[in-house]
Parts: structure tokens; sequence; C-alpha cells
């Protein structure tokens, strides 16, 4: 597999500068199905006055410890660690680990590609695996559940019995469970007090604001405060506090945003098949195709304005996420003269 050099650029979804430049004849406006993200943001209130120009408060940051460990499971306020984007979690628990002596990371691939990256950049020898036994090997197992791209889930249970073995070893299982929102997996959150876990939680995806930067590490208290010393103070803006304080105590919206996105995707699912385009897997929030016209169908799609997620390393592998609920209409009739 070709990697990227330590520390190089990785090719993600959502550039739309790229996709114009690939495609420069195509429509405007774009339509953005290269992303897992949530094209229904939530409707949050208009931001308090003081939000720009003030520091965050601190005990508006304590509430949103609270609010998280609430919605996603965790033990306590004190088993959180809020900061901007699960992205910048990821060099620090590498860090973690490689201030133990370095080692090896295990990542059970293929996934997203920043863990690896992250690891690297810490100094760790990194293996990118699709053998879960094979994680228990290193000083730092990653495992993405449900997984990005494929919807790969692994099971609660042996996921648990490899953070005991990395425990036991004073290593760290870390399980992103960025799109667990969304899925019919379990949720570790709640063991993250026995040590030798850690589960990072995004919360842009699900609720449709990527941009506002803001994920959670759940882990043992004392895991916790390392990260947070880390991050250092005011690691969450001011409207990401105003934003995630309503949106992950608004349960009746998670609820039927969840059936409206799981509908959505059985929708995608129809149009797909009616193109003759197999769906290997995915989440409600995205479909990922293995074909081997896979290529072709990102052009199709990409010379009528969609741009969809392919992988350079793999190309039959593509992911498609779900359209806004203006864009049905365009992305129906470009599948449908595939």
């Amino acid at each position: 597999m070709t990697r990227p050099e330590v520390g190089g650029p990785i090719q993600h979804g959502g550039n739309l500068a790229q996709a114009r430049a690939s495609f420069p004849d195509a429509p405007e406006p774009w339509i953005d199905l290269s992303t897992g993200i949530n094209p229904h943001s939530y409707p949050y209130s208009p931001l308090p006055g003081n939000a720009l120009a003030r520091l965050p408060e601190p005990d508006l940051a304590e509430r949103l410890k609270v609010l998280a460990a609430t919605a996603y499971g965790a033990p306590s306020q004190a088993h959180v660690a809020p900061g901007p984007g699960t992205q910048i979690l990821l060099p620090i628990l590498a860090g973690l680990q490689a201030g133990w002596g370095g080692g090896e990371a295990a990542v059970l691939s293929p996934t997203y590609a920043e863990h690896a990256r992250a690891a690297r950049l810490a100094g760790l020898e990194v293996t990118e695996t699709e053998d879960l036994e094979r994680l228990a090997d290193g000083r730092l197992a990653v495992v993405v559940n449900p997984n990005n791209p494929t919807g790969r889930i692994v099971q609660r249970s042996d996921l648990l019995a490899l953070a005991a073995v990395m425990r036991a070893k004073r290593g760290l299982l870390v399980v992103d469970e960025a799109f667990m929102d969304v899925s019919e997996a379990e949720s570790v959150a709640d063991a993250v007090d026995a040590g030798g876990l850690v589960v990072l939680r995004s919360f842009g995806k699900f609720y449709g604001m990527a941009g506002l930067r803001l994920g959670f590490a759940i882990s043992h208290p004392e895991t916790i405060a390392k990260i947070e010393s880390r991050l250092g103070p005011w690691a969450v803006s001011g409207p990401a506090l105003h934003v995630a304080g309503e949106a992950l105590a608004d349960a009746g919206w998670q609820k039927a945003m969840r059936e409206r996105l799981k509908a959505e995707a059985a929708r995608l699912d129809a149009l797909l098949a009616e193109a003759g385009i197999p769906v290997a897997g995915g989440t409600s929030l995205f479909r990922f195709i293995r074909d081997p016209r896979a290529q072709a169908i990102f052009h199709h799609l990409g010379e009528r304005g969609i741009i969809t997620r392919r992988f350079a390393e793999r190309p039959e592998d593509l992911r498609i996420g779900l359209p806004g609920a203006g864009d049905w209409p365009r992305v129906e009739r470009a599948l449908r003269t595939i």
C-alpha cells in the first residue's frame, strides 16, 4: 500500500477547490457527497452576544462535559475531555504511548488514514492490518467502530477483551466512535474506567456541523488529565459551547434525526441499486461502494457537479454521502444516466 511521507498531506473529502480543478466544466453549485457529514445541521438558537468577544467560560466547559458524559454513556464528567475536533486528539493520544518508550502501533484497516499518520508522527512504527488479533501486538491499538469508510462493526466483547490485553501491558486501545450516533454498534464508552481504553466521539458529523470543530475523548480520569494538560485552557470555543450545549441535550431532535437519516440512506440505496451499483457497507450517513467501475462512477458524477470520495490506494472503493434536501433531483438524474 502506498503511504504518504510522515507528516505529509493526506487527501480527504470536502475539498471543493480540488473538485473544480478536476472538473472545470461541471455545473455549479457543487453537490458535496465526499464526506460523511449530516446534510441537516442542528437548528441551534442565536449565539449570545459575548460568545465571540469573551474567552470561553470554565463553567460552560464543565457543563459541556456533563452533557457529553450523559449523551455518550461515559461514567462521569471526569472521564470526558472536550477538544477542538477529534483530529487534534489523535497526535496527543499517540504521543502518550510514544512517551513510554516508542514501540508499535497497530491500526485495524482499511480505515481513516489520520490515525496511522498521527502514530508515525509520534515516532511509533505503524502496522495496518485487517486482523483484529494482530492489534494486541502493539503498544497502541486503533479501531474505528463503526468503520470509516466500510461500515465494518467490531463487537463490544472483542473490543473489551482487546482493551484488557492492552491494559495488562500498559498499552492503549483507541476506539474511534465518530459514527456511533448513527450505528447499531455498541459503544464501549461506559467501560473506560478500567483503564487501557480511550473512546473518541465526534460532534460535527451527526449534528451536521463539522466546521464547528468539536470532539471528545472518553477515558480513565488519569488519562483525561493528561489529555487536558496537553490541550491547555479554552480548548473549546464559545460558539461551540453554546451550540453543543443545546444539541447534546436535545434527545427529541436526536431520535427524529436518526430516523430521517435511516430513511434517506434507504432512498440512496434504492437509487444505487437502480443504477446497478451494489452497496458493500457504510452507515446511515454514507454508503460504501466496492466496484471495478468505481473510478468511472466517480468521473461520471464529477462531470455533473457531484463529488464523491475515492481512495487512491484502493481504486475500486468509493464512499457516497447523503444529498441535502434540495440536491436529490440532480443526484437521481446523474445516477440514472450511468
